[in-house]
C-alpha cells in the first residue's frame, strides 16, 4: 500500500455569499478563530503528513498568494494553479492543476477551503483506492441548511439516491479522488465535480463513509459568525478546565 503524499485545496470561488467582507478579501483568508480558514486546512494537512499542497485561485489570486507564499511558513509546499478568466469551478480546477503538472498523476486528498472541521486528515493518508474506483467521500450529518441531504450509502457504496430506509447525507466537502474522475474534460472549460461522482456512482466507483467531527460550511456571514463564537467559547472552556 503507498500512502496518499499530495492535497488539492479548493479557493478558487468569488464567495459572493460572504459579500461584502470577501468583496476584497479572498474568502479563503476569511478569518475563523484568528486565523484564516485555509490555513487551517493548511495546518491541519501538514500535521496529517501531507505537505505537497495544491490551491487553485481566481478571484483576488494575488492576496491569497502574497499571504501564503510557498507554503514554506507552514513547513508545506505550496503548488499555485492560477485560473485567470473566471473560475473553472470545482472539476475544471481539478483538470488544470493536473494538466500543469500541479498535481501529481495519482490519487490526492480534496479539500474545500469554505469548510472548517476538527477532522484529522491522517485517517485519509493511507486510504487506498480500487483499480477502477473514482472517489471516497466524506459524509456528515445533515446541518440546517441542508436538511435533505447529497448522497446516501448502501453497502459502503456513495449513491444519489438512498435504497430502502438508508439516509442521505451531506457532503463534507473532504475526499480521496483519483485523477481519473475528470478524464476528458476540456482544458479551459469550467466544469462541476457533482455531475461526474453521479455519473461514477452509476458505476458503482465511489465510496463513502460518515464522520462525526464538527464541521462547518462558513458559507454566510452568519455561519461566520456561528463558527466563532463556537471557537471562543470553546477556547473559554479550554482555559476553564486547565
Amino acid at each position: 500500500m503507498s500512502a496518499i503524499t499530495q492535497a488539492m485545496i479548493l479557493a478558487a470561488g468569488k464567495g459572493t455569499r460572504l459579500r461584502p467582507l470577501t468583496l476584497e478579501t479572498p474568502k479563503p483568508l476569511v478569518e475563523v478563530g484568528g486565523q484564516p480558514l485555509i490555513v487551517w486546512h493548511i495546518k491541519a494537512l501538514q500535521a496529517a503528513g501531507i505537505t505537497d499542497i495544491t490551491i487553485n485561485t481566481s478571484w483576488l489570486a494575488d492576496k491569497l498568494m502574497d499571504t501564503l507564499g510557498d507554503g514554506s511558513q507552514f513547513d508545506v509546499t505550496l503548488h499555485w494553479s492560477i485560473e485567470e478568466e473566471e473560475p473553472l469551478e470545482t472539476a475544471g480546477g481539478i483538470f488544470q492543476a493536473l494538466q500543469a503538472g500541479k498535481l501529481k498523476d495519482a490519487p490526492f486528498i480534496l479539500v474545500n477551503s469554505d469548510v472548517w472541521t476538527t477532522y484529522d486528515f491522517g485517517q485519509l493518508k493511507d486510504y487506498e483506492l480500487g483499480s477502477d474506483q473514482k472517489a471516497h467521500l466524506i459524509l456528515i450529518d445533515n446541518p440546517e441548511h441542508n436538511n435533505g441531504g447529497d448522497f446516501a450509502i448502501n453497502n459502503g457504496l456513495a449513491s444519489e439516491q438512498p435504497i430502502g430506509d438508508a439516509d442521505k447525507y451531506t457532503f463534507a466537502g473532504i475526499s480521496v479522488m483519483s485523477p481519473r474522475v475528470v478524464d476528458g474534460l476540456v482544458p479551459g472549460q469550467p466544469a462541476a465535480l457533482a455531475p461526474l461522482l453521479r455519473q461514477a456512482m452509476l458505476k458503482f466507483q465511489v465510496t463513502a463513509e460518515v464522520i462525526k467531527d464538527n464541521w462547518i460550511d462558513v458559507g454566510t456571514p452568519e455561519r461566520l459568525t456561528q463558527i466563532n463564537e463556537f471557537l471562543k467559547n470553546d477556547t473559554i472552556k479550554d482555559k476553564s478546565d486547565s
